[in-house]
């Protein structure tokens, strides 16, 4: 598991000097070796031909065809989004289109803080700032104005951004998304393998979060183990979402969290 965090420690640190934190492709195996340095269908039921002969189905197709009935119903009928058609749950790709930048930025913030955690340094601004509730613009806010002419009575016609830390909305985002891949509408959100695996990285992480915030320090070994395991827990749940796994290169950039109009992995 250490061998993953270490990977990507290096990588972050060669490429902050010159592309920007720009990562090269990890290794999941180098990581988490480093950290754990010293921890070891489709279609229609089809007429049987004992139960019905050929003669007959064909009977029956004239006969239902000769009044006007439809026979055979439209696939898309069937097959709308995993059941998530009557408005109570978000459909898979429209969830993708909300939450997947959000959530694939945040992942990318989560392994920038890789080297000061191999470090144990809890105090190191990578850290800091992931947990920081006034660092991360989650809602932008929207004009007041009118063509450029404020209208309000108070003349404050300024946007006001809604701010909250980068790991908050992670795990908004992470639910949410987890949330929409159902196959009914009856099944609770709570026992979704999606959200459960959403729940177990949360867990994780929660307890690296107060450590971060009460009394950050600059050798904690035992932050070393939570972030390596909250990384395998992660790394679960992006495969469940369709999602590239933590040590595909795939994070390297950074991610736009606006909607996005494509449901496809950018």
């Amino acid at each position: 598991m250490m061998a993953k965090i270490k990977a990507v420690a290096i990588a972050l640190t060669a490429a902050a000097s010159s592309h920007a934190f720009t990562i090269p492709q990890r290794s999941n195996s180098a990581l988490q070796s480093m950290v754990l340095c010293s921890k070891n269908d489709a279609g229609f039921d089809a007429m049987t031909t004992t139960d019905t002969s050929r003669r007959n189905f064909l009977v029956t197709v004239a006969t239902f065809a000769s009044a006007g009935i439809p026979i055979f119903s439209s696939p898309s009928a069937s097959y709308a989004s995993g059941g998530a058609t009557a408005g109570k749950y978000t459909t898979i790709p429209i969830a993708k289109r909300r939450y997947y930048g959000r959530v694939q930025e945040a992942v990318h913030e989560f392994l920038l803080m890789a080297p000061a955690v191999i470090k144990g340094d809890l105090t190191d601004p990578t850290v800091q700032d992931f947990f920081d509730v006034t660092k991360t613009v989650v809602v932008e806010g929207k004009k007041k104005d009118i063509n450029g002419v404020c209208t309000k009575k108070d003349g404050d016609c300024k946007s006001t951004d809604i701010f909250d830390s980068r790991y908050n909305d992670m795990k908004t985002s992470m639910y949410l998304l987890g949330n929409a891949f159902r196959i009914n509408q009856q099944k609770a959100p709570d026992n979704l393998p999606t959200v459960k695996a959403a729940k177990k990285f949360f867990k994780e992480m929660n307890q690296f979060e107060r450590r971060v915030l009460k009394n950050p320090k600059t050798n904690d070994s035992e932050a070393k183990l939570i972030y390596a395991n909250a990384l395998d827990l992660l790394d679960e749940y992006l495969d469940l979402v369709e999602l590239p796994p933590t040590e595909s290169g795939h994070y390297d950039q950074e991610f736009s969290t606006l909607v996005g109009e494509s449901s496809r992995i950018t």
